[in-house]
């Protein structure tokens, strides 16, 4: 009888010990940090490079009033193995921006880019961009694009440079023909500053974009997430959206594009790379 007695407390003690565990393993994976989650994600994935360092195998290029592929003016090339946008044949910018695209589309990823401005903007450019570029994600197609579209419809991790004094945050948010969540409510303002600090100079930064499906998307630097956001999609009083939505496209952005801006400034990509994650 005591022996019976002893195996039940026994097993008793087991389960109780096993249910802890578990509730130990939910409250630790509820209050870890972001960057902890994020460092777990990167240890368990592989870096691909999608800029090879050589040439640019894999793009298509896309600037505005030109066909896809009709890459004006060389805006896009490649030079000492850097990816670099530049505007020294062009005689004035006249609104010509542009478009990098790489040829897969993603849902769940982390994209990594190392990039500086540099030398001086294209005459004609507007104010608004100098020392700024982005990375799109979560994109339409560039055939997708009419002629004279200025930016593809998708969600904008903005890229500036400061201006030699005061703030000038990076890796801002803003959303040509979209919108997202903040707050668990819908966010309609076009542009939005993360919590950078400011980099001034031609130095080289490190942004990192953690993109999980329609789920979150967040801004990194050196680690610290400096924006999110949830729930991306497509803006249905916008005209370039309105277009895709009429061809079947689904209002929740799940997945995209990738595409390097050209708006005006000289700008240096020495790495773009990606890793995937699981959904």
């Amino acid at each position: 009888m005591t022996q019976i007695i002893l195996r039940i407390k026994r097993n008793t003690f087991v389960k109780s010990v096993s249910v802890l565990t578990l509730c130990l393993c939910l409250f630790l994976s509820l209050c870890l940090p972001d960057t902890v989650l994020a460092e777990e994600a990167r240890s368990q994935g592989k870096w691909i490079p999608l800029f090879n360092g050589k040439n640019l195998d894999g793009w298509t290029v896309k600037i505005r009033g030109y066909d896809a592929n009709d890459n004006f003016g060389q805006t896009f090339r490649v030079e000492d193995g850097l990816l670099k946008v530049g505007y020294d044949q062009y005689d004035e910018f006249a609104d010509k921006f542009g478009h990098l695209f790489y040829k897969d589309s993603f849902s769940h990823y982390i994209i990594r880019v190392e990039y500086r401005f540099t030398g001086e903007q294209s005459k004609g450019g507007p104010g608004w961009a100098f020392r700024n570029s982005g990375i799109m994600v979560h994109g339409q197609s560039p055939e997708s694009m009419s002629k004279d579209q200025r930016f593809p419809v998708s969600i904008e991790v903005q890229l500036l440079g400061g201006k030699g004094s005061g703030k000038r945050h990076t890796a801002n948010l803003c959303t040509p023909g979209t919108h997202v969540f903040m707050k668990d409510k819908l966010f309609k303002p076009h542009c939005t500053d993360s919590s950078s600090k400011t980099y001034h100079g031609d130095q080289w930064v490190t942004v990192e974009v953690e993109v999980r499906g329609n789920e979150i998307i967040k801004h990194i630097i050196d680690g610290e997430t400096v924006l999110s956001y949830t729930k991306p999609q497509l803006d249905n009083k916008d005209e370039d959206a309105k277009k895709l939505i009429e061809n079947g496209a689904p209002i929740m952005l799940k997945e995209g594009t990738i595409s390097l801006q050209s708006e005006s400034h000289p700008i240096e990509f020495r790495k773009v790379e990606l890793m995937k994650l699981k959904p």
